[in-house]
């Protein structure tokens, strides 16, 4: 007997005939956990799954307006329904007439006893570490494949092409994922040299992002020296390693937008700064030379002679008193000569006489020798003084070649303040010269 080839569209049919007839699967008493579940404006479509095995489930929009509770990712559920074969898709599920809660799913309950532990250690509470403005090397944590690394790059490329991104190929789903997470981030800190870390991944049920729920993830993620972004599942979704990163992005894009400015910005703000950087500078220059301008009107420039003016007077004054001193020595040594002629004629011996003239004559010629000491000291006082008064003068220092240097107003009073490239102003007795260090040598 020849065999007969069915279409897969018959062999569909077949297959919805034998399920709307069988009396079994006309209503069907389930219980399970929501799986993959994400509120919608419509109808609601999800997974009801054990430990063992997964279903998919629609719930028309009348039916589940009429809940008297809010269903939950990882809830457990007692539901009523109809198992019904989708044809276009070569696919069953079961179409829900009534749900209602029964517990908590297991791992829902472990996310949230894990959850309430690290709470309590305040692993969540840590400081959150910034994001650098200007990132050159960031680490992606995901898979090689897929739309999240698509995603990163391009929004990277588009906004911030300078930076540098660097994929640790990961496992993100499965038992082995929880490990290899772990030994990429390991390495992403023993590298030691990225500004941001990026983990990512796609949507899917609680059980699909598991591994992004396991304690030594979120321990390894809490540890990282550089910042952390999380995008892990859909904007829905949580998982406890959004809860200890630094940052947690929607979105692979939004994670890739956080990370990097937008370089036609940062180029329009430097250009920006180095406007208000010129502006600021013009200004600057304008002070300055209006100071220079007041500098140059005063009398110090115009007449210079008032510097020492003062000095010149007290020169004066001490001289004067000078002269009143040695007038006064002088009458005290007449009068002592007066006496002494005195006592010489009352007494008038000669040889008295002869000797009190010698006497006379000594002490003349010490006076006069004393009288031109004194005179010879205070005058090369005075010499010294005009000299020093002489010396002090500004103009006359500078007049003998002498310049002071100037940077930005300053006084620059040693090569080891000057960097090539600085502008310099050279200041002469008759004006000043702008100049450029082109190499500084420092005398050891």
């Amino acid at each position: 007997m020849e065999p007969v080839y069915l279409s897969v569209t018959a062999l569909t049919k077949y297959i919805k005939r034998k399920f709307d007839a069988d009396p079994y699967l006309e209503r069907v008493y389930l219980t399970g956990e929501i799986s993959n579940y994400r509120p919608r404006p419509g109808h609601q479509y999800f997974s009801l799954k054990d430990d063992n095995a997964v279903i998919s489930a629609v719930m028309y929009k009348g039916r589940f307006d009429k809940l008297a509770f809010k269903p939950k990712e990882g809830m457990k559920v007692m539901l009523i329904g109809r198992v019904n074969v989708y044809e276009s898709g070569g696919t069953y599920n079961i179409m829900v007439e009534h749900m209602e809660p029964d517990g908590v799913g297991a791992l829902y309950q472990a996310f949230s006893e894990l959850k309430e532990k690290l709470t309590r250690e305040g692993l969540f509470s840590l400081p959150k570490k910034k994001l650098p403005v200007f990132p050159k090397r960031i680490a992606i944590v995901t898979s090689p494949s897929g739309a999240v690394i698509r995603d990163i790059m391009t929004t990277v490329k588009r906004r911030y092409p300078i930076v540098q991104l660097v994929l640790y190929p990961t496992i993100v789903q499965g038992k082995d994922s929880a490990a290899n997470i772990i030994k990429n981030l390991q390495a992403i800190e023993q590298k030691g040299d990225f500004d941001v870390v990026i983990v990512a991944r796609g949507g899917g049920s609680i059980e699909d992002l598991w591994s992004f729920n396991e304690e030594t993830v979120v321990r390894q993620i809490a540890a990282m020296s550089a910042p952390v972004i999380s995008s892990v599942g859909h904007e829905t979704d949580t998982t406890l390693a959004d809860f200890v990163a630094d940052v947690r992005a929607a979105t692979p894009t939004a994670a890739a937008e956080l990370s990097v400015p937008v370089l036609s910005d940062v180029i329009r703000y430097i250009h920006q700064i180095d406007n208000r950087l010129y502006q600021k500078m013009r200004h600057l220059h304008t002070m300055q030379q209006q100071r220079l301008n007041r500098a140059m009107q005063s009398y110090i420039f115009r007449q210079p002679e008032r510097m020492y003016e003062g000095y010149a007077i007290k020169a004066d004054q001490v001289q004067q008193r000078l002269a009143n001193q040695m007038q006064q020595q002088i009458q005290l040594r007449s009068n002592e000569l007066q006496r002494l002629q005195l006592r010489l004629e009352n007494r008038n011996p000669a040889r008295d006489v002869q000797l009190a003239g010698n006497r006379r004559q000594q002490v003349t010629d010490e006076l006069k020798r004393a009288m031109d000491r004194y005179l010879k000291q205070k005058e090369l006082r005075m010499t010294s003084a005009m000299q020093s008064l002489d010396l002090l003068s500004p103009l006359k220092i500078m007049s003998r070649g002498y310049t002071y240097t100037t940077r930005d107003g300053e006084v620059v009073a040693s090569v080891k303040e000057l960097r090539s490239g600085d502008k310099l102003k050279v200041n002469f007795s008759d004006g000043y010269a702008e100049a450029e260090v082109k190499h500084v040598v420092e005398e050891k």
